[in-house]
């Protein structure tokens, strides 16, 4: 019974539980099949607004000097960049991406690369840059690192690799304004749609994140985007090929389909 989400959600947690990913393809699946045999869209199963959607950001990954600005100058369609740092020409690397976008939107992750005891430095050199939130500066064991330079208020901290599973939320509370929620980490829709309402009830701000993942992992996260604050969903943007089709939008702005379920679909197919 596909009807049955958090009965099969306990029983895959249970057998399955260290393949998260694999969690999160099935509830997709299952989500794709409910809006499917009901004949709506999940967005809709879900009573959302699809109008009331942030734009998603557009990673300008680690690379020399040169690359990272050529990727920039590439990337002038998209309002908000997302920059890869945690290297020690972090300063340098904000250098290029002002030099060639220096009004843009620029948020950075830091890929758990500061050692604590210089991360409040990075921070300060990330603040003159304009930066408008960093991601998970430090390992996630680094708690008091994180928690001192959340309570110092130069730029918004958000969790990641610190905010995996439902459990994550409220340690998160203490030491980040934000979190990232990925359903390829967290087990998919109905997980995620948890984390999404405990969060607010703690005050903290939301952001849907991915790995690179095609349009069916894209969508289904998707669903939720009218929930959140932020969207760094450009996964299916960075592949050469995506077999599946049916995610709208341009300039940073995805368009949730109409069709029923998840609203994608094969390449040719139905």
């Amino acid at each position: 019974d596909p009807f049955s989400l958090d009965v099969i959600h306990e029983k895959l947690w249970r057998e399955i539980g260290d393949q998260a990913a694999t969690i999160a393809a099935i509830d997709g699946a299952l989500h794709d099949l409910i809006g499917k045999l009901l004949g709506v869209p999940v967005w809709r199963l879900l009573g959302l607004n699809r109008a009331a959607m942030p734009l998603t950001s557009f990673t300008i990954g680690i690379d020399d000097l040169d690359a990272v600005a050529a990727k920039t100058r590439e990337a002038a369609a998209y309002p908000v960049l997302k920059i890869k740092v945690g290297t020690p020409d972090d300063e340098a690397i904000l250098g290029a991406i002002r030099g060639a976008a220096p009004d843009k939107t620029v948020r950075v992750d830091a890929n758990c690369g500061w050692a604590p005891e210089v991360a409040m430095d990075r921070l300060r050199c990330m603040a003159r840059f304009g930066v408008e939130f960093v991601e998970q500066p430090c390992k996630p064991e680094h708690v008091d690192a994180m928690r001192a330079m959340r309570d110092a208020k130069i730029l918004p901290i958000m969790a990641d690799e610190s905010c995996v599973r439902e459990a994550d939320v409220v340690r998160c509370a203490g030491s980040f304004d934000s979190i990232n929620i990925k359903l390829s980490k967290c087990g998919g829709i109905r997980p995620a749609l948890r984390m999404i309402h405990a969060a607010r009830l703690l005050g903290l701000r939301i952001m849907l994140g991915c790995m690179v993942e095609t349009s069916v992992g894209i969508s289904a996260a998707l669903q939720l985007a009218p929930l959140v604050d932020y969207l760094d969903l450009d996964g299916h943007l960075l592949l050469a090929d995506d077999p599946f089709e049916g995610l709208g939008g341009d300039g940073g702005r995805l368009v949730l389909s109409d069709r029923p379920g998840l609203g994608v679909r094969a390449r040719g197919g139905q």
